[in-house]
């Protein structure tokens, strides 16, 4: 996955436009997008979309974090409708993984789907106590399908103004989250998915946005706009030249036999460039290009 488009679950309208964005995921949200007094008709709304299964994205249901009481009113309705996975908000620690892994099990066990096929990705810096539990993420469950992060909450309970500077770059409590999320997503053996762009309108730094976190290590990112979606495609999509470079890299590696190090281009490589260079084949298969 590269892009993940965030749609609000109780409008019927948006969900059918997201279809054509061209996104890979389509995150059904019933967290922030929606008031307390349209939860529940965006439980329904989410619950029929998920049941026409009529997307070539993957489809995803933002329910609302465990603390609010409401996790388990939005796992019942919208677990029965198989969505691909639940992104869990104010995630703080493995610990919160692993619970609703369990509750996905009972779900799914009550409505004869596979065990484990509902996938599981958390936002693991909204609080503070989240930032610093990001390690315990390892091994919480195998639903895991990536680990990604968010500002705007975390800006909140810490009482930064904005989380960037008048360059547009995070400031320090920010970057620390992101660069948390990168190492914890890299311990955990799951894809790094970065945080949304707020100012939707502002393409082409949401363009630089995209290329500094793909050139971090980031594999995919997230929209608030459909208009952001073909930027994001763009970017997280390995280039013709990347791909090629890796195919040579993984070549020279398969030639060498069981050394270290082989030469590509004459240039040495080793065993971190082999690594890189299989990631980027995999992103390219998984968009379609080998």
């Amino acid at each position: 996955m590269r892009s993940l488009l965030f749609v609000p679950a109780d409008s019927e309208r948006k969900l059918e436009k997201a279809l054509e964005s061209g996104a890979d995921v389509l995150i059904l949200d019933l967290e922030d997008s929606v008031a307390p007094s349209r939860k529940e008709e965006a439980r329904r709304i989410a619950a029929g979309f998920l049941m026409k299964q009529k997307s070539p994205a993957l489809l995803y249901v933002r329910v609302n974090a465990l603390s609010t009481g409401l996790t388990d009113d939005d796992l019942a309705a919208v677990v029965p409708a198989r969505p691909h996975g639940i992104m869990l908000p104010k995630a703080e620690g493995g610990q919160d993984v692993t619970l609703l892994s369990a509750k996905l099990r009972v779900h799914e066990a009550e409505n004869d789907i596979a065990d484990g096929a509902t996938r599981i990705l958390p936002i693991v810096t909204e609080t503070a106590k989240a930032v610093f539990a990001a390690g315990t993420f390892a091994g919480s469950s195998r639903r895991l399908s990536g680990l990604t992060w968010g500002a705007e909450d975390l800006s909140a309970e810490i009482g930064a103004r904005t989380a960037r500077d008048e360059t547009g770059r995070y400031t320090g409590a920010f970057a620390l989250a992101r660069s948390v999320t990168l190492l914890a997503a890299s311990a955990a053996g799951v894809p790094a998915v970065d945080t949304v762009f707020p100012a939707f309108r502002d393409l082409k730094a949401f363009s630089r946005d995209c290329d500094e976190a793909e050139r971090d290590g980031f594999t995919a990112k997230m929209a608030i706009h459909p208009a952001q979606v073909p930027v994001i495609n763009a970017a997280f999509t390995p280039s013709e030249e990347a791909v090629d470079h890796s195919r040579r890299v993984v070549a020279a590696f398969a030639d060498a036999g069981e050394t270290g190090v082989a030469s590509v281009d004459g240039a040495m490589v080793d065993r971190p460039h082999l690594l890189r260079a299989e990631r980027i084949l995999a992103r390219a298969r998984l968009a379609g290009l080998t």
